[in-house]
This record gives C-alpha cells, structure tokens and sequence, in this order.
C-alpha cells in the first residue's frame, strides 16, 4: 500500500513549469528517492506535499486520505534551508519545536534527552544556538525533525556538510525510523547514500519525471554489459583475444595480477567471453560491472537531452 500518493500534479510560477503532470506512489514502510538536478521541481514539489505553497492541479494522498491540513502533525519535514533562532538554548528551543508538532511538555523533554544522548550532545543542552558548528546544529535539526515520530518523513540533503561519521550515523537513524514504521522520502544528491538505504527512486528533470523504479532493479536495467577480469599471464596475449566482439575498456597491474575490464560486443554472453579468456591467461574471478546510481542519474538526464535535440526541427 502507498503511503503517499502524487497524482498528476503540475505547478508553474510565472511561464515557468515547476512541475508538470508529476504521479509516483510512496510505498509504506519505504525509503524512498526524490531525485533530480537543480531546479528540477524537487523542492516545488517538496512544499506543496508540507502544504507551504499549493498545487496548480492534481491531488495528494496521504494514507488513501486527500492531503489536509492536520496531517501536517504526521509529517517531519528537514528543509535543505536551515533555520535555528540563534539567541535561543539548544534545548529551549527543541522543545518549542517538538510542541508546535502536537507533543506535550514532559514528553518533548523526555523523548529529546533520549536523542541527544544517543547523538551525544546531550553537553548542549543549555548551549546557545549561536554556539553551535554546523554539524551540531544539523543534528539538532534532524532530532527536531523526528522527535515526534512522524508517519512520512521528508528529508532534503539530510548529509549535507557532516563528515563520513556522522553520515553514516544519520544513515543508521533513518533505517531504524523506516524499520519502526516510517516511510522516509530522501532528497539529496548524495549518490552512494541512494545506492545504500533506498527501495526506489522516481527522477524529476525539468518538472518531469524521466525514470522511475527500484533501485536494484534500474541497476540491472542499466547495466554496461561490462565485466572485470582478474588473472595471471600476458595482457598482450589477452588483449589480442579481446580484439574483435568484445573492448578492453580498462586495464590495471598490480602485484603481478591484471584486472581488466570487458565490454561485451555483437550480443556476446559471458561464456563466450570466458572461453576467450581461459584459452589465453589465468583465470581468477569475474564480476558483473553494474552502474552506480550516480551513472545511471547521468545517464538518464542525458540521454532525455538527446532524445529532445533529436526532435527538433
């Protein structure tokens, strides 16, 4: 079942389309990819699911229920804008937040000094905002977001500017939020991040959706029709053996071993390339070369490019 349902949405800001015609499901329970470069409709559409701005046509659903006003309790929206009032105390202010979001006194108190200590802030507490790094104070933000334990999540570069460690810490914290029962939309350009915790993706390029998909599944449907070789003996003998229905993409020594990397040409299969291989070197382990999200982001948004030069007159 979907947890958020976009049905043919369309939004323009003065002869600009922002969004046109955009419909995707957010499967319950799911991390989900809002992707696309800037400018693309990403943020348009962002706001109008937190119902800052409004549709110009189309419905949104959340739960099987048409968007209202009071579901804005069971969403948490991280904005890729940033916003603390500087003056405040750290905990002085997460506590406002956490109201404003429906949660009593005593439970904000609790339920944030549970975050802030598996965050380790908990120091902060009574810091001022204005006191804080940028990192700190994105983890605030984030624990601000989540405190409430929001149905849908909406989070726009959620890694922006943390290091590996703290990445991989919101990382872990937005997997265990999907695995208690949020749904998790992800807006970032964070590629590797996308590869790692998401189910699926939709693609948005100048206010359209361009692709769409499970992400192991769009990886296979990407895929170079690519493998890496790795073996011992002559790389002169075996590039030779590459020399027609197949393209030695690449080529690396190290140790003495050689990896190379294979093109398959003129529908040629893997065993054909095998029998190839081990008729000239040695042998040791193959692997199937399958795109990045990042590849398969720019691979996307040029091949909608080319595909709009063709047609015009």
């Amino acid at each position: 079942m979907d947890k958020l349902t976009i049905e043919r949405v369309s939004k323009g800001f003065y002869k600009h389309n922002a969004l046109t015609e955009v419909s995707f499901g957010v499967k319950e329970k799911s991390i989900f990819g809002l992707l696309g470069p800037n400018g693309a409709g990403k943020t348009t559409l962002i706001r109008i699911i937190n119902q800052i701005i409004s549709a110009d046509n189309g419905e949104i659903r959340l739960s099987g229920e048409l968007l209202r006003p009071n579901h804005i309790e069971k969403i948490g929206y991280l904005p890729e804008e940033r916003g603390l009032y500087k003056k405040m105390k750290v905990g002085e202010q997460a506590i406002y937040l956490a109201q404003l979001k429906g949660m009593s006194k005593a439970d904000a108190i609790q339920q944030l000094k549970s975050w802030f200590i598996k965050f380790d802030i908990i120091d902060w507490w009574d810091k001022k905002v204005e006191e804080l790094s940028k990192g700190m104070a994105q983890k605030i933000q984030f624990i601000i977001t989540v405190v409430h334990e929001p149905d849908l999540l909406i989070l726009d570069e959620p890694f922006s500017g943390f290091d590996p460690i703290n990445t991989n810490l919101i990382k872990k914290e937005i997997l265990a939020l999907r695995d208690r029962g949020a749904t998790v939309i992800l807006s970032t350009h964070n590629m590797g991040s996308v590869e790692e915790i998401c189910d699926e993706i939709v693609l948005i390029d100048q206010s359209e959706i361009i692709l769409e998909g499970k992400v192991d599944e769009l990886r296979t449907r990407f895929k170079p029709h690519e493998y890496e070789i790795t073996f011992n003996g002559s790389i002169l003998g075996f590039t030779n053996a590459m020399w027609t229905n197949f393209e030695l993409v690449d080529k690396a020594k190290q140790n003495g071993t050689i990896k190379a990397r294979v093109k398959l040409l003129n529908d040629k299969t893997l065993n054909d390339l095998l029998k190839i291989a081990i008729a000239h070197v040695d042998v040791l382990e193959v692997k199937e070369v399958l795109p990045s999200m990042n590849d398969i982001f720019i691979s996307a948004i040029e091949e909608k490019k080319h595909k709009k030069e063709a047609i015009k007159p």
